[in-house]
């Protein structure tokens, strides 16, 4: 009997210690019972690509937000579903400072200094 004693009393010395030195949301979390971690939302970049045309990319979290990019002339498609056809692409329109809408966006005056530059 006196044997299980001092073996519970060494087991309650270590977790206490546990508690003490790793704080005590790391001793519980190991029982389930501490703080859940806050899980990070992921990171989303812009559309870009490394040496191809076209770009599939998604800009939130939400599926609705995928895209398609064609990064020689900036022309967008969403992908969208229909019942019909299943998953087609869908095209984004450019709004003009005209007010008029097109399928790629405006090419703007180049600025001084920027004659020679390729894009």
């Amino acid at each position: 009997m006196g044997r299980k004693k001092v073996i519970m009393f060494i087991v309650i010395a270590f977790g206490m210690l546990a508690v003490f030195f790793l704080g005590p949301h790391h001793a519980l979390a190991q029982f389930g019972l501490g703080q859940q971690q806050i899980q990070q939302q992921p990171q989303v970049g812009v559309l870009s690509c490394a040496g191809g045309r076209y770009v599939f990319g998604q800009i939130s979290d939400s599926s609705k937000d995928q895209f398609m990019l064609d990064t020689l002339t900036g022309r967008l498609w969403r992908v969208a579903e229909s019942g019909e056809i299943g998953l087609f692409l869908r095209v984004v329109p450019y709004k003009t400072e005209k007010g008029e809408y097109g399928p790629v966006p405006e090419v703007l005056p180049k600025r001084q200094g920027e004659e020679g530059r390729k894009q």
